[in-house]
């Protein structure tokens, strides 16, 4: 297959050259149960009012989100003033949203439809712990500096989290290593740390007898939830508009700790959840994601398992069609080959989702286009390295007897230095593959689809049925992946063996 059919599939496959997408309104969310509903209404909504729309679910943190947002990837997702006014455009105090747009003009978004909710930042306390030391504000823990903290890595990280909060209330405790939000809520009620991040609208904070501090200093601003958009999102989506202009005011705290709840406390899907908010009597059906088994095998298997082996094999083929040629030029040619060995070694100390962040920026788009590229990127180190251990690894002898024979150079590269290096290059292979079966997971964190979604999904409720539900199907894929290439590799060694004369 050559490098240009290798192209041609990966746009037919991802859907970026069979057709335009530009009537689909492409809703996106964080990866975290608000966010997802609130994903699932726009969605909904969009939906009912007769407009084609897809939601990319939990993409990740604000700046992958708005990142995609930026570059057209997406067109509107749930986002909070607090975190525009702070995170994205370093604005102090509450802004007006009049204030919010001016800034948002030059970068073509704008924000609109105020939900009805604020869904502010907080710091909680198992409540029998904070009557016993006393503790009722945030000025409060600076007396107690051996309490344990336990926060969500944006918190951590923002301006407007715990940065802000311990120089704004000089408090003494280190910071934490980061803790998913939703796994926080399962530790603090074990008892394993003392403090946490919450949103003022988690359905847990009743659940686990959580004590709300109080913001003394007044640090946190409004998180006021909103819609943030492409500006030219009502003049391509006019129906859509209309629909989503008719959100306003419609949720208020108190409804949105109860769609919250229907997902974390209840077992039922987001889109379930979504449904509550249309339907009056709230008396929506839950699926349910019942056992183990059931939840692996959910209807949702095939697609999923297609989409994984698209993300697996695609970007593998692309690694092996561009990785055997670097290999075998890295060892041919010393110096350069320092270099090539060099560069991906670096790529592959890149995070993944740093590397996810960039692409989705460089190439203004999200999914599976930037996954297949950086998935293609982390596979080339097993098979640069074997391809040119197991070239260098070809006795001088041999070459000198292809040579003796008359055989060109082309055909000594096809006919005895490729088939003798054969066994080395398919462990690269091997390697590779098994890899990219566990990363790829991670794609799902940008709208890639997979395995890793109902991960990401699990991990967003502290589902631990869900994440097994995906992760259990992956393993048995690297599993199968394996065994697949170790035949390959008994195949390959006799062939080998024959053509050194052994």
């Amino acid at each position: 297959m050559t490098m240009r059919a290798v192209l041609i599939l990966i746009l037919w496959l991802t859907g970026a050259g069979a057709q335009a997408q530009d009537d689909i309104l492409k809703v996106g969310s964080k990866r975290f149960t608000e966010s997802y509903i609130l994903g699932e209404i726009i969605r909904q909504s969009a939906v009912r009012a007769g407009t084609r729309a897809e939601h990319l679910q939990g993409l990740g943190g604000t700046g992958i989100v708005f990142a995609a947002l930026e570059a057209g990837a997406i067109d509107v997702y749930p986002e909070y003033t607090g975190t525009i006014a702070r995170e994205i455009l370093n604005l102090e105090g509450n802004p007006t949203l009049e204030e919010l747009n001016r800034a948002l003009a030059s970068r073509g978004l704008a924000v609109a439809v105020p939900f009805g909710f604020n869904n502010t930042y907080a710091l909680a306390m198992r409540e029998g712990q904070a009557e016993r030391l006393g503790i009722r504000s945030i000025s409060d823990l600076a007396a107690h500096p051996k309490l344990r903290l336990g926060f969500g890595p944006e918190f951590i990280g923002r301006p407007d989290g715990w940065p802000g909060v311990k120089a704004a209330y000089d408090l003494p405790q280190r910071t934490p290593p980061a803790l998913d939000h939703g796994l926080a809520y399962e530790a603090i009620g074990a008892g394993r740390i003392d403090v946490m991040d919450i949103y003022s609208t988690d359905a847990k904070i009743e659940r686990f007898d959580l004590r709300t501090l109080d913001d003394d200093r007044g640090f946190f601003p409004q998180y006021d939830a909103l819609l943030i958009f492409r500006k030219d999102l009502p003049e391509r989506f006019p129906e859509a508009w209309k629909a989503l202009r008719a959100l306003e005011g419609t949720i208020d705290a108190g409804r949105m700790v109860r769609l919250n709840a229907a997902a974390e406390l209840e077992g039922r899907t987001f889109a379930e959840a979504a449904r509550l908010y249309f339907d009056a009597s709230h008396k929506v059906a839950s699926a349910g994601r019942g056992t183990l088994w059931s939840a692996v095998w959910a209807p949702d298997f095939s697609r999923l398992t297609r989409e994984h082996l698209v993300l697996v094999f695609l970007s593998l083929a692309v690694a092996v069609l561009i990785g055997v040629p670097l290999g075998f030029v890295a060892a041919k040619f010393p110096t350069t080959g320092q270099g090539v060995l060099a560069v991906v070694g670096v790529i592959q100390t890149i995070p993944a989702l740093a590397l996810f962040a960039f692409l989705i920026a460089l190439m203004e788009a999200i999914g599976t286009l930037p996954a297949l590229v950086a998935l293609f990127l982390y596979a080339l180190l097993p098979i640069v390295r074997n391809t040119h251990a197991g070239i260098l690894g070809i006795r001088a002898g041999l070459r000198q007897a292809a040579m003796a024979l008359g055989l060109s150079a082309r055909d000594r590269v096809m006919l005895v230095e490729l088939p003798l290096a054969a066994p080395t290059i398919l462990a690269g292979v091997k390697t590779s593959a098994v890899i990219n079966v566990g990363t790829a997971t991670i794609a799902a964190f940008i709208g890639a689809g997979g395995y890793g979604e109902r991960i990401v999904q699990g991990l967003a409720l502290n589902d631990t049925t869900l994440m097994l539900a995906g992760a259990l199907p992956a393993a048995a894929l690297a599993i199968l992946v394996q065994i697949a290439f170790e035949v390959l590799e008994r195949i390959a060694s006799p062939l080998s063996r024959a053509g050194a004369g052994s």
